[in-house]
């Protein structure tokens, strides 16, 4: 009875934080699907609580429902999407990875305010309660926030880097904490730590030097109303949301008001596949394996070479194959091998006879994976897939195979090591059960610090002083020098002193060795 009594008590006091229906702007910017599947995630649930939402993105919801109203965008086709491309023709370096993300963001950013939807949503009447916006490469949106005069929340689709710990002010150390260009771990020898502090250095000035001016002239160009500039919004930001948790990468410091909900978009209860599907899966006697490089980046486009070999090693396996692969017609594809555009992908992996998944290492992918408790092989292109694969493989739970040296036999290499070595499957295992122990549902988790930043009117209170920090305040350059200066002119005084008190010595022992001569 006592127990039912508790769980009455928390339900009704559930339900009084919801009382209050709020207005929220979702703005879901980018064009890379799986972020809009992790934003979508938040909003809907949002909705489905009584909230009201409006949703700028590129990809409305396929079936309407309450409480939800989608502003489309622009959509690339794949043809224009790098993601297909650059499979033909990955970065050649980390820096020119930086500079192609920052040069996509300000071409997206632009893109996105010239949209007739958006500048007709600006020119409306509407208001809201607070913005929500994705944190990737847009910063002068973050201007929407300030011209509704409401608190700005920001949902990054990956983990904290500098572009969503700038907006709150969480520390990261370069000593522990790699860049997510780098396939660094917590743990870094000393070569890997300067190469950490040197690349943090390039990322900081290229942001501070050439990114954010550009991103502040697009959003003065676009908000010329607004009181506050971009930066002081950027670092005013209310809360931002990482999809990460601990147990799938390292333990870092956070300010209180960035919260980790990495997998809210996972759907927790298996859906049932369709027919023909559920037929292929269950009709493998020796398992399947799961294949896609995301929705980002498309298989259709991977050289003919690194095709070939894919092909001829999935035509020898025993196991059948589901391979996310947007066009009908592969050439030579076995009779063992399945393809579709799409694939319900967290059904999939929560299948039983799922034996592990083929992946490029995005961390949507890889978080879905160790859930459901499939290891994986990743094939890493570009950005944090090279850290999430290192992780996994320092983990026990992943292998990594180098897409520009992809060939029949080391690819097929990896499969057999993954389907004969149990260590992989014990090892996600507990990885799996360490995320799955938490104390609240991370969507659960993420409406929960959406609803108390709302109610607490921007929830000040949560702000990092550090923010309000110049460069020279925030590592204390300025007291450092106070005390030099302080130091230093003690110790120049003491020296005259010395001097002062050494020329009276010899100023008295002189007068004593003449006294002594006339005498």
């Amino acid at each position: 009875m006592h127990f039912l009594s508790v769980i009455l008590i928390a339900s009704v006091l559930l339900c009084a934080h919801n009382v209050q229906a709020y207005r929220f702007l979702g703005v879901l910017h980018s064009r890379i699907k799986s972020h809009n599947i992790v934003g979508t995630a938040l909003l809907k649930e949002l909705a489905r609580r009584g909230h009201s939402v409006t949703v700028i993105s590129p990809f409305p919801l396929k079936k309407p429902m309450d409480n939800y109203v989608d502003i489309e965008t622009y959509k690339l086709s794949p043809i224009d999407s790098a993601g297909g491309h650059i499979l033909q023709s990955p970065a050649s370096s980390l820096a020119e990875s930086v500079l192609i993300f920052q040069a996509m963001g300000l071409n997206m950013t632009r893109t996105f305010l010239e949209e007739s939807n958006v500048k007709a949503l600006l020119a409306s009447n509407q208001t809201f309660d607070a913005v929500i916006c994705e944190v990737f490469l847009a910063e002068a949106l973050y201007g929407l926030s300030e011209h509704y005069n409401v608190p700005l929340i920001g949902l990054s689709t990956f983990g904290a880097h500098a572009w969503n710990t700038d907006m709150v002010g969480s520390p990261s150390p370069p000593s522990y904490v790699p860049s997510v260009f780098l396939s660094f771990n917590a743990r870094m020898t000393l070569w890997q730590r300067a190469i950490n502090f040197v690349f943090g250095i390039f990322e900081r000035m290229s942001l501070d030097l050439y990114y954010l001016p550009k991103q502040a002239a697009i959003y003065k160009e676009y908000f010329p109303n607004n009181k506050r500039d971009m930066y002081e919004v950027r670092r005013n930001a209310a809360l931002v949301l990482l999809n990460q948790h601990v147990s799938l990468s390292f333990s870092r410091p956070y300010v209180h008001n960035q919260i980790e909900v990495g997998g809210m978009h996972i759907n927790r209860t298996r859906s049932p596949l369709p027919a023909d599907l559920e037929r292929f899966i269950n009709g493998a006697n020796h398992g399947v394996i799961y294949f896609s490089m995301g929705s980002y980046l498309r298989s259709e486009f991977m050289s003919l070479d690194k095709r070939q070999a894919i092909l001829e090693t999935f035509r020898g396996l025993k196991q059948r194959v589901l391979w996310k692969f947007e066009n009908p017609k592969l050439e030579g594809k076995p009779d063992n091998v399945y393809i579709s555009e799409w694939f319900p992908q967290s059904d999939i992996l929560a299948h039983p006879n799922v034996k592990f998944f083929i992946t490029h290492g995005g961390l949507l992918g890889t978080t879905e994976s160790i859930y459901h408790g499939k290891p994986f092989i990743g094939i890493p292109i570009f950005a944090d897939q090279f850290l999430n694969m290192n992780r996994a493989e320092t983990g026990g739970y992943g292998i990594g195979v180098d897409y520009n040296g992809l060939t029949k036999e080391k690819f097929q290499s990896a499969i057999e090591r993954m389907l004969n070595d149990e260590s992989y499957t014990k090892r996600v295992a507990d990885i799996s059960a360490q995320y799955r122990d938490q104390p609240m549902n991370p969507l659960d988790l993420a409406v929960y610090w959406v609803e108390y930043v709302v109610r607490h009117k921007g929830a000040r209170h949560l702000h990092c002083a550090g923010q309000d920090l110049s460069f020279i305040q925030y590592h204390s350059i300025d007291s450092m020098l106070i005390i030099f200066g302080g130091l230093t002119s003690v110790l120049l005084l003491i020296l005259l002193l010395i001097r002062s008190v050494w020329g009276w010595l010899q100023f008295v022992l002189a007068r004593k060795d003449i006294k002594k001569k006339t005498h």
